[in-house]
């Protein structure tokens, strides 16, 4: 039996507590593991919760649109599909450009 297989009882119990425990710290961006700095994956983490909460349906009112795609948004409830953002179904902008329209028209 080569020496490095030998396993003494007391050794492989100090390997089992000195194990490094896991840590959530940046949640869903977690699979970048160390690259790219933790500010940019914790902003990342942040984008990405705030994406796949459920948002408010514009036609129903119902806490219940989940994205589809990119920019493609979904009610659960009543169905209604329409556009918005990327990563929310309205933007700040949109918000804006509803605003204009709105006392224009």
């Amino acid at each position: 039996m080569p020496f490095s297989t030998i396993i003494i009882r007391g050794d492989a119990h100090m390997a089992k507590s000195k194990k490094a425990r896991k840590v959530n710290k940046v949640g869903s961006a977690g699979r970048f593991g160390p690259r790219y700095g933790l500010k940019i994956r914790r902003r990342v983490a942040a984008v990405e919760a705030r994406m796949k909460q459920k948002h408010v349906c514009p036609v129903c009112g119902r806490k219940s649109v989940r994205r589809i795609s990119t920019g493609i948004w979904q009610c659960q409830k009543c169905g209604a599909t329409f556009a918005g953002g990327a990563f929310l179904p309205s933007t700040p902008v949109g918000k804006v450009a509803l605003r204009v329209t709105k006392a224009r028209g």
